[in-house]
């Protein structure tokens, strides 16, 4: 029953085969006056199902193709609104790079910085300026908002900077005005690499909340007048005759992109006046 059943489907469809091939080439037969007006009631009629669902089939593949290049769009703009901040801080410190350069005038080397480190890894930062641009061992790096380090080990092009939060960093600084000496380094503990101490202040010496603090030109490699940071408190912990202070640095290390290396024969300067119209203390110079 089965294979009857099978063979005389296959039989019926053979001869609608044979019938729709015969119409075939009679339809090609026809003249054009004939045959186009038969096409036309066959669209309207048999093949109107077909018609109708390869329409909709049209319809759906260009709303897929919209929504495609609609979502393409979207992707873009989403990219390009989240590099828009990192983009806007980039060319301010750009401006306020070329402004520092403006006043320095002469004996600094810019460079980028080709390795960004995390906010609690600042340690060092590799420097895209060498022994060819003119950069030295010991030279001071500076931001547009103040001191950052000091170079470290310099290659022919590349050379890397020690930062201010790196536990061998030390530098000489004072109030601004050369009353108070002190030597400024990295805060230890949980706020390493967050804060600077301000240590080797004579306990009769009180400093206020928001005192600002720079290099002080002692030692022969940092110039005087570098912003290193603001007062923020005293430790409560006093060695013998000392005060300990906390700092805000002016910089932090790990949101810089663009720097500049002053050369040694710089030492003997006072920058002060380099930095004394750019952000205050405690500001990176990156604007909101």
């Amino acid at each position: 029953m089965t294979i009857g059943t099978e063979r005389y489907g296959s039989r019926a469809d053979t001869a609608v085969f044979v019938v729709c091939l015969v119409l075939s080439l009679v339809a090609l037969a026809l003249p054009e006056a004939l045959r186009l007006p038969i096409a036309s009631s066959l669209r309207r009629t048999v093949l109107l199902p077909v018609v109708t669902a390869e329409r909709q089939a049209t319809v759906s593949r260009e709303q897929r193709q919209d929504v495609l290049a609609l979502r393409a769009q979207r992707d873009s703009l989403a990219l390009a609104a989240a590099l828009l901040p990192d983009l806007r801080a980039e060319n301010a410190q750009l401006r306020a790079l070329l402004r520092l350069g403006g006043r320095l005038d002469y004996g600094y080397v810019s460079a980028e910085v080709l390795h960004q480190t995390g906010m609690t890894d600042g340690l060092t930062l590799l420097l895209s300026a060498g022994r060819r641009e003119g950069v030295e061992q010991l030279a001071p790096v500076v931001a547009p908002a103040g001191l950052v380090g000091s170079v470290l080990s310099v290659d022919a092009h590349t050379s890397v900077a020690m930062a201010w939060s790196h536990p061998d960093f030390r530098v000489s600084a004072m109030v601004e005005g050369g009353r108070i000496f002190g030597i400024v380094a990295a805060r230890r503990g949980e706020t390493q690499g967050d804060v600077m101490e301000l240590t080797g202040i004579a306990y009769r010496e009180s400093l206020p909340i928001g005192t600002p603090v720079v290099t002080s030109g002692l030692g022969g490699i940092f110039p005087r007048g570098i912003p290193i940071g603001t007062v923020q408190g005293q430790l409560s912990e006093t060695a013998g005759w000392e005060r300990t202070y906390l700092l805000k640095p002016a910089v932090h290390p790990a949101q810089v992109s663009h720097v500049m290396v002053l050369r040694l024969e710089r030492a003997a300067d006072t920058l002060t006046a380099a930095f004394d119209t750019l952000p205050a203390p405690g500001d990176s110079g990156v604007q909101p």
